[in-house]
């Protein structure tokens, strides 16, 4: 284990942090006489004014001394990296700021009413402090955090005056590298690739003292051997990872998580099966780019074919870090328990022998929802309106069936709607899908989701309900009826979000505006009447309030109810044009 030791005025400090007695021992380096800290290796040095078990604090009265320079650089700096070792996050009070491409009109129409900051080269910042109701973040647009006075300054417009002059971050030490520093090895990222998230937990030598006469010398030698063993060794899993393309550094968590499931007591769990990657290495002719279908949420899709014929989709991470890996876990975890025709079928993935994670689905050849709406598959003419309509109804029994299921989906949106070629819906994507207690109302968390689909209530509460699948699902209503996306910068401010156009619309009585012309609203009566009361679901669905959203049973009830008298009007003009062909005719030409 590394040796705690005394660092001047920050007192007694021990693991994660090392100086320059045992510089290869800790993930972070202070230099105890200043005293200064290198969060990351060979990366910039930090004044610190303390250091707890948990919280590193920093003072930032120099940011204010230094005023335009440090205001642009602190935009650098403060973007911490998520590293697989050790990981930060501001925990005093801060300023959220979004980092935005210069001079750009379509910014500044979009923060109407932030104080903006246009001071750096290659970047503006706009803010707005009290903060409340912040925007979603738009394209080319970053969100980074500065500390926050208790006390600011009344010239709020003045970032300076904002700013604190101590902050604090607090750290977080990856499960694996505690472990691998109780055993008494050293955690090591792989080095030589910046993009790498791959580490390895090598062996030290420690030297063993014999006599006082030669301890220097033998602790040099044991030193030098021990630095020599890790660079040895993490030079070796450095050349494995390189050979094998994206080295997974995960198996550890993986057991965990594997041998909760028991997948590999067979090579089945519940009908699902795994995989080895040679395999599915084949079935893509490895992952070759125009086998590319889409993206599924955490990762590439691409299209496969099986040596039994089966024709399959391959989910590939793109990354192998802990949030990555927990949303495959948890794919794996909800839809081996889950069927449904409505449901994607996972088929299987590989296990955690493998060298990547991948997971295997059925291949539905048609798109998504939102391809077909207003994307690259949108034909000349329209999707029809008993396509649409199809397309909500068995969306919403799948998520009826969720739910009684017990599970949110999380990410309810078009581009998560697959369709098979008789435009059949299969929901796709349960990454974020989270499995709800039955005896609780809501289950507090972190707002995670799609913007332009997540529920406003859930994203100021941090209170995630049923009721959040049910306002998205309001959202793509709206984009059955429009043809329009949920998220769109270059309509007008107010009209960014569909949502917020959507109810603008419905409630001025100008829902004609947000139709899809090819749909006949204005030329058809009834089909004027089935829109407006798709459009009124739609509405009662994106209540900010989430108590007053219906439930998905009572959408799916509604829709049903919608399409029964469709097919009443469409029976009695069948029976109309049987009985008086030459009145018929007139009528409905």
């Amino acid at each position: 284990m590394c040796p705690s030791f005394h660092c001047g005025r920050l007192g007694n400090i021990s693991y994660p942090f090392s100086n320059y007695t045992h510089p290869f021992c800790g993930l972070s380096l202070l230099d105890c006489n200043e005293p200064k800290i290198q969060l990351e290796k060979e990366g910039t040095w930090y004044n610190v004014a303390g250091i707890t078990d948990k919280e590193i604090r920093f003072p930032y009265q120099e940011f204010k001394d230094n005023g335009k320079t440090q205001i642009c650089d602190s935009s650098y700096n403060w973007l911490l990296a998520i590293s697989p070792l050790i990981s930060y996050e501001v925990s005093s009070p801060n300023l959220t700021l979004f980092k935005c491409k210069p001079h750009s009109r379509l910014h500044e129409d979009y923060f109407q009413g932030f104080s903006s900051y246009s001071g750096c080269e290659d970047h503006d910042i706009y803010y707005k402090y009290p903060q409340q109701n912040l925007p979603i973040i738009p394209p080319q647009c970053s969100v980074i955090y500065l500390p926050v006075s208790k006390y600011p300054s009344s010239e709020a417009n003045d970032l300076s005056t904002l700013l604190a002059p101590e902050f604090s971050l607090r750290f977080h030490v990856n499960d694996i590298c505690k472990d691998c520093h109780k055993d008494g090895r050293l955690c090591r990222n792989v080095k030589g690739n910046a993009e790498s998230n791959a580490f390895c937990c090598a062996v030290a030598e420690t030297p063993h003292v014999e006599n006082k006469t030669d301890w220097r010398r033998k602790l040099k030698i044991g030193f030098g051997a021990g630095v020599g063993g890790v660079l040895v060794t993490c030079l070796i899993a450095f050349i494995y990872h390189r050979r094998n393309k994206k080295f997974s550094a995960f198996s550890t968590l993986l057991s965990r998580k594997f041998s909760k499931m028991d997948l590999e007591k067979g090579s089945t769990y519940f009908g699902l099966h795994y995989f080895t990657y040679n395999e599915l290495e084949d079935a893509t002719n490895n992952f070759d780019p125009t086998k590319e279908v889409g993206d599924g949420g955490f990762g590439t899709v691409y299209h496969g074919k099986l040596r039994d014929g089966r024709v399959v989709a391959v989910k590939r991470l793109y990354e192998n870090n802990y949030k990555r890996v927990e949303q495959f876990m948890n794919e794996v975890e909800i839809l081996s328990r889950l069927r449904h025709q409505n449901l994607v079928s996972l088929y299987g993935c590989t296990s955690r022998h493998s060298r990547e994670l991948l997971l295997v689905y059925e291949f539905v050849p048609n798109g998504t929802v939102a391809d077909h709406l207003h994307g690259d598959r949108v034909k000349p003419g329209c999707l029809t309106w008993p396509h649409r309509m199809s397309i909500a109804i068995e969306t919403a029994t799948a998520l009826a069936y969720l739910h009684a299921s017990e599970i949110i989906h999380r990410d309810v949106k078009t581009n998560n709607i697959l369709l098979d070629n008789n435009f059949h819906v299969k929901v796709a994507d349960f990454g974020l899908s989270r499995l709800f207690p039955t005896d609780v109302t809501h289950v507090s968390t972190a707002p995670q989701g799609t913007p332009g689909y997540l529920d406003p209530d859930y994203h100021q509460c941090y209170q995630l309900t049923y009721k959040s699948d049910v306002y998205s699902f309001g959202v793509v209503l709206v984009e059955l009826i429009s043809s329009k996306p949920a998220l769109d910068i270059f309509r007008h401010r107010h009209e960014v979000k569909l949502s917020n156009m959507a109810i603008e619309k419905i409630q001025n009585h100008t829902l004609h505006e947000l139709v899809d012309p090819c749909l006949g609203f204005e030329s058809d009566d009834e089909a004027r009447r089935r829109i407006t009361l798709v459009a009124e679901l739609a509405y009662q669905c994106l209540q900010l309030e989430k108590e007053e959203r219906p439930s998905m049973d009572e959408v799916l009830e509604v829709l049903r109810g919608i399409e029964s008298t469709e097919m009443d009007t469409t029976e009695d003009r069948r029976r109309a044009t049987k009985e008086y062909p030459s009145t018929a005719s007139a009528g409905f030409d």
